[in-house]
């Protein structure tokens, strides 16, 4: 009988032991995870700060879950080294895991710059529950906060802290806020609505040091920018992003670039050894290379396919690229592929910007296909436009409809409405 052993049970774990047990309902199947609740939707962290939700709403499977899938969930523990010659998972506590089929989705960890004075009281990072839950207690007797990094973890939890009624200064060591999913102007829109809600927005600085209280140095009291500037805080968030986990892999043979690199069926270059999720480098369809791409949607597909492939259904990972949706601050957003594309490159950019009305759309042609997408307040045609993009659609005969308010599915024809949902037409 199939000895399945999977190290992570967030996003990839869990599609994983679902697609395993489509196909084999009886194989031993092994989980291991660092947290002792790990079947918690991440991406509503900041909900659970913001006092917007329950922890049992960030629930994204029953507490049962693995006992009805009849896996041994080994919970709080860590893996801390692999032997794949043997074909064993060493953990914390001396004790090792056999397996036949391995899979790898130990996720990414939080990205802390050396920062003079970031082991005092009050500094944190945001990105597991256990996080959460320490800071959402701590909040209640914090009054300013210095949150480190204007991407979209660094925004998501500005947000958080705002609602519980702190006085946010926002940290970006780059020009512009979620430069990495929005270009300058829709940077810019952003920025206002989010400084309206008056946070303080410090761009082109970060923080060199964090300083103590005067009554208890080890406690967090402010911080020193790279400019001289003092900014008083009563916790520091490092929100700057997160890096794979790939220390697991550390002295085998599974190879890396940033991430553990893996072909279209998920597997590694070492027999029986799979990848997926926050720790992968799978493929991007509009790139046409592999890269890192930590999204809950793509992990928990990324590890469905290494599930099937894992239990012998073959399945190939269709690709994902850069893809947002976003609403803080009440402002919504979609970003996806390329949205700062290179000038040296042969990329045509259609705009359509009405300040008056907050509404910012942006499409960005390659040989008449569609590789990126910014929409700032208007939404609604995301769904159609990434699916001409995901299909590669010529959208020459058309393309300056696609900005239109009035575009739509009927704008197409039926033959390529046919292309687009089988089935539907």
């Amino acid at each position: 009988m199939p000895k399945y052993v999977i190290v992570g049970a967030s996003a990839a774990g869990i599609g994983a032991v679902e697609a395993i047990r489509e196909v084999d309902p009886v194989g031993s199947l092994t989980v291991i995870s660092e947290e002792a609740c790990p079947q918690y939707s991440r991406p509503m962290i900041s909900d659970l700060v913001s006092g917007k939700a329950e922890f049992d709403k960030m629930m994204c499977r029953e507490d049962q879950f693995w006992e009805k899938k009849g896996v041994q969930a080994l919970t709080g523990r860590t893996a801390v080294r692999l032997n794949l010659t043997q074909k064993w998972v060493a953990l914390d506590k001396g004790d090792h895991v056999n397996f036949d089929k391995l899979l790898i989705a130990t996720g990414g960890m939080p990205f802390v710059p050396k920062i003079e004075g970031a082991e005092k009281e009050g500094v944190f990072s945001f990105t597991t529950l256990s996080d959460a839950e320490v800071l959402a207690e701590k909040i209640e007797s914090a009054g300013n906060a210095v949150v480190v990094g204007g991407g979209l973890i660094g925004v998501s939890v500005t947000e958080a802290l705002v609602k519980r009624g702190l006085r946010v200064t926002m940290v970006e060591l780059k020009g512009n806020i979620l430069s990495l999913i929005l270009d300058p102007t829709a940077s810019e829109m952003v920025e206002n609505v989010i400084s309206n809600a008056g946070v303080n927005i410090v761009s082109g600085q970060t923080v060199q040091r964090i300083l103590g209280k005067p009554e208890a140095d080890n406690v967090v009291g402010g911080v020193v920018l790279t400019n001289g500037d003092l900014v008083p805080c009563d916790l520091v968030i490092i929100a700057i992003g997160v890096i794979p986990r790939v220390e697991l892999i550390s002295g085998t043979d599974v190879k890396t670039n940033r991430g553990i690199i893996v072909d279209k069926f998920m597997r590694t270059n070492v027999s029986d050894v799979y990848a997926s999720g926050d720790v992968a480098e799978a493929y991007d369809f509009v790139l046409g290379e592999n890269r890192l791409l930590p999204l809950w949607p793509l992990a928990q597909l990324e590890g469905k396919v290494a599930g099937y492939n894992m239990a012998g259904k073959k399945a190939e990972y269709p690709g994902g690229t850069a893809m947002s949706a976003l609403k803080y601050f009440d402002i919504p957003i979609i970003s996806i592929g390329i949205v700062n594309p290179r000038e040296d490159d042969a990329y045509e950019i259609l705009v359509k910007h009405q300040p008056e009305r907050d509404l910012y759309k942006k499409i960005v042609l390659k040989d008449d296909v569609i590789v990126g997408l910014t929409l700032v307040n208007d939404i609604e045609r995301a769904g159609v436009i990434f699916h001409l993009m995901k299909n590669c659609v010529k959208v020459k005969k058309f393309k300056q409809e696609l900005l239109s308010e009035d575009f739509s599915l009927a704008t197409l024809s039926r033959s390529l409405r046919r292309k687009l949902y089988p089935g539907e037409y």
